[in-house]
């Protein structure tokens, strides 16, 4: 089977974050008729990450990882001459695919690595924090995420924040004998667009979303609760930031920050290009696994859109990447 065969066989099987225990039973399957020694490490239900090796070496001084996972909808696979299409292609299953032909490649040539394949990373990364409770003792992970086959400098992190307000009910004709707690939301908005945002040289700056805003009851109701929900794209401490959320919104609202991926920054090896990741990855939950590099196939510019695809020729320059980067770690 080759590259493009496995990966469209992936991507044809549903894996949405939640659901990930079809694939990760057909990933372990796989390995076990390509000679690998695969277990599955159970997660949570039927979920479970999958990690192998060859026999000759179960403690691997290198191990390829990345996500089963994927975010909705589900979209089967398709291709034409120069292109896999659906969902997952680039993020990641294409990366699984061509992890997986490098590592028997390596095997061939007498280097040994493991592989690591593990759900939840586009929720939580639950399954990276699970698995980061019995590393392998391996020296280095490559971890996988679509960089475009450029190994990244930095993966910024993110900071997760919900901003509460609330108010008092009362009717619409008569607004002043209530306080709406939509007005005072948008107020607290408008201060924590108007900060500024840290940057750092040869990364970039620090980004804010306002994902998500809620709030009210009915049009003829003066408003009792509103919410909104943003995420900021980490470039170092998030101490500094959070200080700074916190006195710009005053007594407007309550903050709360409910998740937080720091900013790491990462090894590079001579010769490759480089990329910094706006995005965020399963490596700092995956810190007992050695010392990380993130390279992968594909583009995160069409990653979780209806027209995702990663690019044929990638997906085999990937393997020559990823065998590459092996030999040069183990020696």
């Amino acid at each position: 089977m080759d590259t493009v065969a496995l990966t469209r066989q992936l991507v044809d099987i549903e894996s949405i974050t939640g659901n990930e225990g079809s694939v990760g039973d057909f990933l372990h399957g796989e390995l076990l008729r390509r000679g690998f020694r695969s277990q599955k490490i159970p997660v949570e239900g039927a979920r479970s990450n999958v990690f192998a090796t060859f026999p000759e070496q179960p403690r691997p001084t290198v191990v390829f990882s990345t996500h089963m996972d994927t975010v909705p909808p589900f979209i089967p696979s398709s291709e034409d001459a120069a292109r896999v299409y659906g969902r997952g292609s680039c993020d990641a299953k294409g990366i699984i695919a061509t992890q997986v032909e490098a590592a028997e490649r390596l095997h061939v040539e007498g280097v040994h690595v493991g592989l690591l394949f593990v759900v939840g990373e586009e929720r939580d990364s639950l399954g990276a924090k699970v698995a980061n409770q019995e590393p392998p003792g391996c020296k280095f992970l490559v971890n996988g995420e679509p960089t475009e086959n450029r190994v990244a400098v930095a993966s910024k992190g993110a900071l997760r924040v919900e901003v509460i307000a609330e108010g008092r009910m009362a009717h619409s004709a008569y607004p002043e004998l209530g306080e709406s707690a939509i007005d005072r939301l948008l107020v607290a908005l408008a201060r924590l667009r108007a900060m500024k945002l840290p940057a750092e040289d040869g990364i970039g700056p620090c980004t804010l979303n306002i994902g998500v805003i809620e709030g009210g009851r009915a049009p003829n109701v003066i408003p009792d609760q509103a919410r909104a929900q943003l995420l900021y794209r980490l470039v170092g401490s998030s101490e500094p930031l959070k200080q700074d959320i916190v006195a710009a919104v005053g007594d407007l609202a309550k903050i709360e920050f409910v998740l937080e991926i720091p900013f790491v920054r990462l090894r590079t090896l001579d010769g490759l290009p480089t990329m910094v990741a706006a995005f965020t990855t399963d490596i700092p939950a995956l810190s007992n696994w050695g010392q990380p590099l993130l390279i992968g196939p594909g583009s995160i510019h069409v990653a979780h859109t209806d027209g995702e695809y990663v690019e044929k020729k990638q997906l085999q320059e990937a393997v020559d990447l990823y065998c590459a980067i092996a030999k040069q770690l183990c020696a």
